[in-house]
């Protein structure tokens, strides 16, 4: 590649060269990546500190990506009304009112509260999700969108790495006596994350933040007669048909949603399952009904008749629900299945070594999605995981211990490269599509219960089999994505033969 071209992946097509402002929307991704370990250290404190089952310690996962279900298309239509900026400095508001708040949880002790304010830090982190991963993919030449997307989102996964280590100071820390006191400490990372996000958000307001406008290669912004129905909407059978299990996946967050409702007073698991199943099948008859009705109206005009977004929505839904299991479970692994013995402690900072796996793969990612087409990076990696969890499933002691760690390489460029190819060439309505897929973020809310359930019958490792699964699905989606799209390849990204 010549010298022009890398200069070009922060340089726009009427010269403008942003890779300041690129560097301080990266600050976003690492805000919530720290954010996202501390959960996942969180999720084992709360296992011990109110003898929770696995699956009953998945509410903690279930009110923080409730929080990205919630919030996930009220912040793309702030982002159409106010810009990037405007939309990013909301998520930093309500970030920081969400830090502040676990001072009040401390003191009312009251696992509600907690979950309270997870849901609202995830609202914010919802915000800044919406609007930041649409945003790297236009700060710079059209080609590199998935290559800027993933080295915005390494700063995530160095977030990560952190997290569980400042889980481990302040949630599982202990007296002179021996005594656990996390329950006392653990407002002290967010209300730092609040103050943080405070200063940060003062920056923004004063910092050069262009609007800037993807290009329309669908003709989404054309009126009815400019461009032919045929070729505005080649894949039109395809695009209603993922449309379609949109609506039953969109049916199983509402069902969870119900259950969760009904575990205020509904204690039995049994219970919260048949309540699941039977808000999730009345939502998705009503749901289909819907859809049988209104299908036909849908125009060249809406993002839904492009079935490269309507199955990035489901690639995302299910990557997300493998990531947030593995992350979630990660410390029970390693403290039960782990051939030698781990203490929690231990556990927690081995999390952070498979995050440092994460954003190896994050640097690797992005260094290969200069040279491959990013679809079929992300079908070789999906195809990976889904062997990976294969070997932790069949319980091979060291080899499945390793296996672990590997999952996290390979599941590193699976959220940002989903995002670049499903909003990809939707124009202006890249925002609102954004806010779909980051509303699919709910799958980490509803897989974890389901591996949870199967890791108390069984044990964790049999739960393996959920992320399998759906890495099976993210493959799938990679693979067909040229089909899905009418295109060879993001921009060029390997569309030359010589790569």
């Amino acid at each position: 590649m010549d010298t022009q071209n890398k200069k070009s992946i922060f340089v726009t097509e009427d010269g403008q060269n942003l890779i300041f402002t690129f560097i301080l929307v990266s600050s976003l991704f690492l805000l919530w990546g720290f954010c996202n370990g501390m959960i996942d250290v969180m999720d084992k404190h709360f296992q011990e500190e109110l003898h929770l089952s696995l699956s009953q310690s998945a509410w903690v996962q279930f009110a923080h990506y409730l929080g990205y279900f919630l919030m996930s298309l009220p912040a793309g239509w702030l982002a159409i009304k106010l810009g990037y900026k405007g939309g990013i400095i909301s998520g930093l508001v309500m970030v920081a009112a969400g830090g502040f708040w676990f001072l009040a949880a401390t003191h009312i002790a009251a696992f509600w509260a907690f979950l309270l304010g997870v849901c609202v830090i995830a609202s914010g982190l919802t915000f800044l999700e919406t609007v930041a991963n649409p945003y790297t993919t236009v700060l710079g030449d059209q080609r590199y969108a998935a290559t800027r997307i993933n080295l915005a989102q390494s700063c995530n996964g160095i977030g990560w790495i952190f997290g569980p280590i400042a889980g481990r100071m302040f949630f599982y820390s202990t007296n002179a006596a021996g005594q656990s006191t996390g329950a006392q400490t653990l407002w002290i990372p967010y209300v730092a994350v609040a103050v943080v996000v405070v200063v940060l958000a003062v920056v923004f307001y004063f910092a050069n933040v262009p609007d800037i406008k993807t290009e329309d290669d669908y003709h989404l912004d054309d009126s009815n007669n400019a461009v032919p129905e045929t070729e505005a909407v080649p894949n039109r059978g395809v695009a209603m048909f993922t449309l379609w299990l949109n609506i039953i996946v969109l049916s199983a967050a509402i069902g969870m949603i119900v259950s969760a409702i009904a575990a205020i007073r509904v204690t039995d698991d049994g219970q919260l399952s048949k309540i699941f199943a039977a808000a999730t099948a009345i939502a998705a008859v009503i749901g289909s009904l819907v859809f049988a009705l209104r299908s036909k109206s849908i125009t060249h005009h809406s993002i839904w008749t492009h079935p490269h977004f309507s199955g990035a929505t489901l690639a995302q839904f299910f990557y997300v629900a493998a990531q947030s299991g593995i992350f979630a479970y990660f410390i029970n692994y390693m403290t039960s299945q782990a051939p030698i013995t781990i203490n929690n402690a231990n556990a927690s900072t081995l999390a952070s070594v498979g995050f440092f796996c994460f954003l190896t793969g994050r640097f690797i990612g992005a260094a290969l999605l200069k040279k491959f087409a990013a679809h079929r990076v992300l079908g070789i990696f999906g195809i990976c995981n889904v062997f990976v969890c294969l070997l932790i499933f069949l319980k091979l002691g060291w080899v499945s211990m390793i296996a672990v760690f590997v999952s996290y390489f390979f599941m590193s460029i699976m959220f940002p490269t989903i995002f670049a190819l499903g909003i990809f060439g939707l124009g202006v309505r890249a925002k609102k599509a954004a806010g779909y897929i980051v509303m699919a973020i709910m799958g980490g809310a509803i897989m974890p219960k389901l591996m949870g359930h199967i890791a108390d019958k069984y044990d964790i490792s049999r739960g393996f089999i959920v992320p399998l699964c759906c890495f099976c699905l993210v493959a799938l989606y990679a693979f067909l994505w040229p089909m899905l799209s009418n295109k060879e390849a993001i921009r060029g990204l390997a569309v030359r033969n010589e790569h």
